[in-house]
């Protein structure tokens, strides 16, 4: 077991409640906003990488109540609390979470029309082997739809925010769930975390492309949206048939100019007897 999947186990019965007290409720506002964002694409599958306790994977399936939602997680312990929830919400037929490595997925390529992930894509083990997974699975023209904290720009946030984040999220974090380590490691996870322009090009580099980015309440927490570029060998019969097309034309022109020069050809041999 990963060190990452470990801390995830030992924090999860107070992992809920911190995620609220701690970001002041705006989390759920937050999963809310990339569920209703996400339903805009309309999916019929939609993963849910490091879906934990299941909340983003609950919220997307009310705001996608046709889609079919598979989460996976490396923490077992978070997962067993997930399926109580979805098995609450009476939607075991919609929602299903597993155990799994987001740079390991088992399903084929081409799988899913959108990926998500919530606050969960800078604890990935090796984030160029997540993001060339989740291009992976992605259908042709699927949708990527990423949450991820952030660090406000802006004076006087920025200095707010780092004064919170850096030094009494952590205390509150250790004192309820009596963990040290998993509340120092939010902070430098979020630190280490790409710029907003570097990320993009993290997505744009693994086919990821038209990314767009959201930011969120001052920019705490920033949705990143990302489309899976259609590959040349999976547009070659458009692409061919176009190409025959511009054939064609090319033919008629020169088809076309040698008539001309015939007659042309003509007109001044007349002219010239």
């Amino acid at each position: 077991m990963s060190s990452i999947a470990s801390m995830f186990d030992r924090i999860s019965p107070k992992y809920d409640t911190l995620n609220h007290l701690l970001s002041f409720n705006m989390d759920k506002v937050w999963r809310c906003k990339t569920a209703k964002t996400v339903s805009t694409f309309c999916p019929q599958t939609i993963l849910d990488l490091a879906t934990g306790t299941a909340d983003l994977a609950i919220a997307l399936a009310k705001h996608n109540p046709k889609a079919h939602i598979i989460g996976i997680d490396i923490s077992e312990k978070m997962l067993e609390i997930g399926r109580a929830k979805i098995v609450k919400q009476s939607l075991e037929n919609q929602v299903e979470i597993c155990f799994g490595d987001a740079t390991r997925l088992p399903f084929s390529d081409n799988s899913f029309d959108a990926v998500t992930v919530a606050f969960g894509v800078r604890n990935f083990e090796d984030l160029d082997k997540g993001l060339s997974e989740i291009s992976r699975v992605l259908k042709p023209n699927g949708k990527v739809f990423i949450l991820e904290f952030s660090m406000p720009g802006r004076f006087p946030v920025r200095q707010v925010y780092n004064l919170y984040f850096k030094h009494v999220l952590p205390k509150i974090g250790e004192w309820v769930s009596k963990d040290c380590e998993a509340y120092a490691y939010l902070p430098q996870s979020v630190e280490r975390f790409p710029k907003p322009d570097d990320f993009c090009q993290n997505l744009s580099s693994f086919g990821l492309e038209n990314c767009k980015v959201k930011p969120l309440t001052f920019s705490i927490a920033t949705l990143y949206s990302a489309e899976k570029k259609v590959v040349i060998g999976e547009r070659s019969a458009l692409f061919s048939y176009f190409c025959a097309l511009k054939r064609k034309l090319n033919e008629k022109e020169i088809l076309i100019c040698s008539h001309r020069h015939f007659w042309l050809g003509l007109a001044l041999d007349g002219t010239t007897r």
